[in-house]
């Protein structure tokens, strides 16, 4: 179980950083499509905003609901705490999401967010890592 916790928690490092280039990848389409005199509304098609959403809303928050749930039974000593701060830090990281939208200002705090949840899912990833190692033995006096 300490192996599924670690993976799950690196999964979510990644998911941050997949939804990273999904939206630069999405800015910077927008920018190339506008500058050949397209014009983007709301209507309009674009993958990186796709992909963005479906890992933000979907993919992510599964992954930290399933960290949450093996964190009971993994056994890591201070693996429940980080995954309950990981699945916090995600919820609040959809508040601001969806908080951007009346109020763009937020969504600078959506970006910052976004490294926060990646520091502490890997902070998780690391407790899974130290807690299965083994302790190095003392040496014996003679």
């Amino acid at each position: 179980m300490r192996a599924v916790y670690r993976v799950l928690a690196m999964l979510i490092a990644i998911g941050v950083v997949i939804q990273a280039a999904a939206i630069a990848y999405a800015l910077f389409d927008i920018l190339h499509k506008t500058d050949d005199g397209q014009v983007f509304t709301k209507d309009s098609d674009n993958a990186g905003i796709a992909v963005h959403q479906v890992v933000g809303e979907m993919i992510v928050p599964l992954i930290c609901l399933l960290l949450l749930i093996v964190s009971f039974f993994a056994g890591i000593p201070g693996g429940v705490k980080w995954a309950a701060i990981t699945f916090g830090v995600m919820v609040l990281q959809i508040v601001l999401a969806y908080a951007g939208f009346p109020v763009p200002i937020l969504g600078t705090l959506h970006a910052i967010n976004a490294f926060a949840l990646a520091a502490v899912a890997s902070l998780a990833m690391r407790q899974a890592r130290v807690a299965g190692t083994p302790q190095a033995s003392t040496p014996v006096a003679a």
